[in-house]
């Protein structure tokens, strides 16, 4: 008996996907000319194929026959258990109707009979198993075919989406690591001077009560990125300096906004000072303070020329930070969500700008120095530090500003101000340790040191006298030294005054030249 082939015509379901890839085909060529724009960001991937009817409903058949396919292969194998089942009943009604037929037939009877249930056994489970191949072939042919289709109208998508998703990952992936020192590595780049040899004596002096500092001059300090939210920030400086009958001031400005917006109010701040003492100002930022700071004096020289003294930089980005520059580059994985975050955080919470972290990448220092860089006869002081990642460095909680309970609510309006003032509660957050971390994902990222947020490197001025301590001291040191001071090494206050010391003998040095 001749076996019947296995069915391996087409199944509806292949029949559907050839009527639809010719039903499709004018469609997504015009939605492949006239979907992308060039004003859409090739890496808005799922975005763009959303707009190709071809791809959605490959898609969506892709899905269905998924689905299909799990259904079907569980229908096969409960065929598969119910044929069984059947032939091993249909043998057993066989064998009973052979045993009543041998009692009252021959014994050449009673063999052809058996003989007859034989083959009719045979037979049916030759046909059971073809129907059941048959069903695994189409439901395999029916899967295979859509899956296929689906593979071909993605892969058949404009190649810009592709290359955009291969450089969005590039450029994940490859971060800043061609970024830190660039300033360095530009042509014709200033060298710098390293004076920290230097700067260890005055500041041996300094904490053996000898202090250089002179009082024609007013001296002022410039507070970094959230020292709107830190009311001890520069102020033990302040204090520390107006007890030397020095001038000193704490700039006023909004910490959190563009670098620029702060330029222009620190130009009329030194203006201010400078008419109403007539005294020079010698300037010292820190972080972003210092990179405001040197873009007053570069984008106003002409006017603040006679007006200020020198210039020292605290940690300040001036070249930029790789932890800006990581969490705002354009074009890599989730920017685009990162930035939404940290807009919701500045702009609605903080209420300050976002500029003001996205002036500090290195995009935007770069253009910003391209058009405006410090002049050369201005003397400036360049110091920047390296962070301990010692594992007591995680445990350090740091105090970095206070909090007033709302006193009002205890039912004391009565009270008198030493009970008000005793109200008063320190903010402690573990700053060292989130600084430890950011250095040790720049150290193990890009094989770089740094003190938490800014790479050493990007942390010197061309042309600039740079301080280069080995003392291990964080970013955020200068904001909470004075609360977590070590017997016998120098504070925030105390630095400060050998900076200033060291800028000026820089001056006079730049004079007598």
């Amino acid at each position: 008996m001749a076996i019947r082939p296995i069915i391996t015509e087409k199944s509806k379901a292949a029949e559907m996907v050839d009527m639809s890839r010719q039903r499709d085909s004018s469609e997504n060529s015009e939605a492949t000319s006239s979907s992308v724009t060039p004003s859409e960001k090739p890496w808005d991937m799922l975005h763009i194929l959303s707009r190709f009817p071809a791809v959605n409903q490959a898609s969506l058949r892709f899905t269905e026959s998924a689905s299909s396919f799990g259904r079907g292969l569980a229908s096969l194998i409960d065929d598969g258990g119910g044929a069984a089942s059947g032939l091993g009943s249909q043998n057993q009604s066989s064998q009973g109707k052979f045993d009543v037929a041998s009692s009252v037939s021959s014994s050449n009877g009673h063999q052809m009979g058996e003989s007859a249930s034989s083959t009719t056994n045979n037979l049916d489970l030759f046909t059971r198993q073809n129907i059941m191949l048959d069903k695994a072939t189409s439901l395999l042919n029916s899967t295979s075919a859509t899956f296929t289709e689906f593979g071909q109208r993605l892969l058949g998508t404009p190649p810009l989406l592709w290359q955009g998703m291969v450089d969005r990952l590039q450029t994940t992936w490859k971060g800043s690591i061609d970024d830190i020192g660039w300033l360095q590595r530009l042509p014709g780049s200033m060298g710098v001077q390293d004076r920290t040899q230097r700067f260890e004596q005055i500041l041996e002096l300094v904490c053996h009560g000898v202090h250089p500092l002179p009082d024609n001059l007013i001296y002022l300090l410039v507070p970094g990125l959230f020292s709107n939210h830190s009311p001890l920030y520069f102020v033990d400086t302040k204090v520390y300096f107006s007890k030397l009958g020095l001038t000193c001031h704490i700039a006023k400005i909004h910490s959190e906004a563009a670098v620029e917006t702060n330029a222009s109010v620190l130009k009329e701040y030194i203006e201010e000072l400078h008419w109403g003492s007539g005294k020079q100002v010698a300037i010292l930022g820190h972080s972003k303070g210092g990179v405001d700071a040197a873009a007053a004096v570069a984008m106003n020289w002409p006017s603040l020329k006679d007006k200020v003294a020198g210039l020292v930089l605290v940690q300040s980005p001036y070249g930029g930070s790789p932890i800006a520059s990581d969490i705002l580059r354009e074009g890599q994985i989730a920017d685009v969500q990162t930035r939404y975050l940290l807009e919701l955080l500045i702009q609605k919470m903080v209420k300050g700008d976002l500029k003001a972290l996205e002036d500090l990448t290195y995009k935007k220092r770069q253009n910003f120095l391209a058009r405006y860089s410090l002049p050369r006869e201005l003397p400036v002081v360049s110091f920047h530090t390296e962070i301990s990642i010692a594992p007591k460095v995680f445990s350090t909680m740091s105090h970095i500003a206070h909090a007033e309970l709302p006193w009002h609510l205890f039912n004391i309006e009565t009270a008198s101000n030493v009970v008000k003032n005793s109200m008063k509660v320190p903010v402690v957050v573990p700053l060292p340790a989130l600084m430890a971390m950011c250095a040790k994902h720049i150290e193990l990222r890009y094989k770089h040191k740094s003190d938490g947020l800014v790479a050493r490197q990007d942390a010197e001025a061309p042309g600039s006298v740079v301080v280069r301590p080995d003392r291990k001291l964080d970013h955020g040191w200068m904001v909470y030294s004075v609360s977590n001071k070590t017997l016998g090494e120098p504070d925030a206050s105390q630095v400060c005054e050998a900076l200033l010391a060291l800028l000026l003998e820089t001056c006079k040095r730049t004079k007598a030249d």
